[in-house]
C-alpha cells in the first residue's frame, strides 16, 4: 500500500479517505525568442533528457541539489487540503517572508 504525507505540514494522507493535491514546479533558464537557435527540437530533447535524469525514483527532484545555469529541474509535492489552500493564496510565500522582517528601531 502506498503511503502519502503532506510535504508542507507532514500530516499523513490516507489514499482512500483524504483528498491529495499535487504541485509540480519546473525551473529552467528562460530563453528569449531572439536568442533561440534554429535547432529548437534538439533543445526540447535535451530538456526532457535532463528532466528524466534529475527525477528521483519517487517522482520528485531533490530540492537540496544546486541548480546550475541552464539546468532543468522539476519538483513534485503532495499537499493536504489545508496546505493546498494556503499554497494557492501565496504560492511563492511572499506574505510569509514579510512577517519575518524586523522593524527598524
Amino acid at each position: 500500500m502506498v503511503h502519502y504525507t503532506c510535504d508542507m505540514c507532514g500530516r499523513p494522507l490516507l489514499a482512500d479517505e483524504d483528498i491529495r493535491y499535487v504541485v509540480k514546479i519546473e525551473v529552467y533558464t528562460a530563453c528569449d525568442a531572439m536568442e533561440m537557435a534554429d535547432d529548437d527540437e534538439d533543445l526540447d530533447e535535451e530538456i526532457w533528457e535532463r528532466e528524466e535524469e534529475s527525477e528521483r525514483p519517487d517522482g520528485a527532484s531533490n530540492p537540496a541539489e544546486p541548480l546550475e545555469d541552464g539546468e532543468y529541474k522539476t519538483f513534485r509535492f503532495d499537499l493536504c487540503t489545508k496546505c493546498h489552500k494556503k499554497y494557492l493564496q501565496d504560492p511563492l510565500f511572499l506574505k510569509s517572508w514579510n512577517r519575518t522582517r524586523f522593524s527598524e528601531n
